[in-house]
């Protein structure tokens, strides 16, 4: 055993360019290549985050509390969702794994059925993700506001149903005694942004003034995130005051008092660098994601006509399945840093 393991090779048969030294293809080899590169990529943003996460002295969005929405449904259901998105992919990689098994065994029906099952795993992920983050730009029902004392509190309950708008000045669009029953929610976040609400009228696009008519909010409790002289950061406001404390935001006319979901410039749940590393690091995972889509739909293709199996092999499938295996490793990370930490 001792002069196996020290039997010398020759330099010509080592790097002859005829034999690989590590008994693997070329193909494969420069797929670990690009997988090495891009895990160096993914561990600098998420590192980036880290650091600013770190140095942020007010208070870090949680996940429970930011993510907490399920596709048509009302309530409050923390991190349910973004669990499922995570299972499905985690699915999605063990059918890899099978696809790439049966490979081996040369079981072209088997690889078919297996690379079918990923490819609907990681379309449903894709899928998800967009919704997602549609959610996270269109914000929550009530979104941050800005307190008297110039604090700024997330805001949770039951949000009061709208009702109608009935129009006491008319507009471009809509005459005086005109009710919009239309669209309402929209057009009410809306206003209430830019400061087109106050004292229960609200001013619409086309310039019309109305009454609103709508439920009052239930159930309210204000969570200061950020300091501004009379409330600590973490504190409850509840009940009456609570609801007082908002409404007096609402109806303030000005602009910003209340801002709703998350963009580039502002960002409901918490700081404006936390929505930009959001969009970022998971819009570059969810690429990978749908890039991986289209790739293993393309080796689906190869795999129906019989392209590798007159090949006499499936690498073609198995070097797909690193690069799925590794997109579904490093939504872990992402999955942690975002959701969970």
């Amino acid at each position: 055993m001792a002069g196996q393991a020290s039997k010398q090779i020759d330099s010509k048969t080592l790097w002859g360019g005829k034999i690989s030294p590590f008994s693997t293809s070329y193909g494969k080899l420069m797929m670990w290549f690009f997988l090495v590169s891009d895990a160096l990529t993914f561990s600098g943003l998420l590192i980036a985050y880290g650091f600013t996460r770190h140095d942020y002295l007010g208070s870090w969005p949680i996940g429970e509390e930011t993510f907490h929405s399920l596709p048509m449904l009302e309530g409050n259901y923390p991190l349910i969702y973004v669990a499922l998105m995570t299972f499905i992919l985690i699915i999605s990689s063990v059918t890899m794994v099978l696809a790439v098994e049966a490979g081996h065994r040369m079981d072209k029906k088997s690889v078919t059925k297996w690379m079918i099952a990923t490819i609907i795993g990681g379309a449903f992920f894709v899928s998800s993700q967009a919704w997602e983050w549609k959610h996270f730009i269109h914000g929550s029902n009530f979104g941050k506001v800005e307190l008297a004392d110039g604090s700024l509190a997330i805001v949770k309950g039951e949000f009061g149903d709208i009702e109608n708008f009935t129009i006491t000045q008319a507009g471009t669009h809509h005459q005086v005694g005109d009710v919009v029953t239309e669209d309402l929610k929209h057009e009410y976040t809306h206003a209430v942004a830019e400061g087109h609400v106050h004292n229960g009228m609200i001013t619409l696009h086309d310039g019309s003034i109305a009454k609103i008519s709508k439920q009052p909010n239930t159930d309210m409790t204000l969570i200061v995130k950020e300091y501004g002289g009379k409330y600590s950061i973490g504190a409850e406001i509840t009940g009456a005051e609570a609801v007082d404390m908002y409404e007096e935001a609402v109806n303030s006319g000005e602009e910003n008092r209340i801002i709703y979901g998350a963009n580039m410039k502002q960002n409901e749940y918490g700081p404006q660098q936390y929505g930009q590393f959001f969009f970022f690091i998971t819009g570059f995972h969810g690429f990978h994601v749908l890039s991986g889509v289209v790739i293993n739909f393309i080796i689906l293709l190869g795999v129906i006509s019989g392209l590798y199996h007159k090949r006499g092999h499936y690498e073609m499938v198995e070097k797909g399945g690193l690069y799925w295996h590794f997109v579904d490793l490093v939504w872990v990370f992402v999955f942690t840093f975002f959701y969970l930490v």
